[in-house]
Parts: structure tokens; sequence; C-alpha cells
């Protein structure tokens, strides 16, 4: 089974710009935070198991829904 470093993934283009485009996603959708999850999934990979990347999109994500 591989695993997944998760100090790959901050350092990941795909992830990094959907990072970067999630304030606009969220303020032209409306998305909540599952929605704003899948999304940057959608554009990059599923990043749960991985505290540091979960806490920069979660980061990104309440400063972007205030």
């Amino acid at each position: 089974m591989n695993k997944i470093n998760p100090t790959l993934l901050l350092n990941d283009s795909a992830f990094i710009s959907a990072l970067q485009g999630l304030q606009s996603f969220v303020l032209e959708t409306g998305a909540d935070l599952d929605m704003a999850y899948d999304w940057v999934c959608e554009m990059s990979q599923p990043f749960v198991h991985d505290d540091a990347a979960y806490s920069c999109f979660y980061d990104v994500y309440a400063e972007a829904a205030e």
C-alpha cells in the first residue's frame, strides 16, 4: 500500500493553486465547508488525512466564509 507523504501536499502546485482559488469559489458560490473541501479535492487530491494541509485549507476557508 502506498502511503502519501503529508509534507509533499503542502508543496503540491495543484493543492496550492486550489487554495489560491478557494476564496473566489466560496464568495461566488456560497459554498459550505463540505462543498469547499470537495472542490479543493477535485482540483488536487483528498487531504483529510493530512493535518497540516487540512489546517491550511480550513484557515483559507474560514477567512473566505466570514
